[in-house]
């Protein structure tokens, strides 16, 4: 009789596992909505859309400007501000 009453664990042990995958997913689910991107974290800048150069992509992606009169402002404003991008180029040693 002793053997009967006591037959292990039982199917419930599944429930252990099953309350921490749903702990985990709510915290996901929850993180992501809230705007948390990894390290940067959701305290990123937002980004200038009056810029020049997102006006000038602006222009050119609604038709306003043809695309020699989008490279002929871009090279101005390149000579005049320096490129975005603050990298070393094709691949080059510091």
């Amino acid at each position: 009789m002793n053997t009967l009453a006591y037959a292990g664990p039982g199917p419930w042990i599944l429930f252990v596992p099953l309350v921490w995958a749903a702990v985990i997913l709510t915290a996901v689910t929850v993180l992501r909505r809230t705007g948390w991107r990894g390290r940067r974290g959701p305290w990123r800048p937002p980004m200038d859309d009056r810029s020049p150069l997102a006006v000038l992509g602006r222009r050119f992606a609604s038709g306003e400007i043809d695309e020699e009169e989008y490279w002929r402002r871009i090279s101005v404003l390149e000579e005049h501000f320096g490129r975005a991008d603050t990298g070393p180029r094709n691949g080059g040693a510091a």
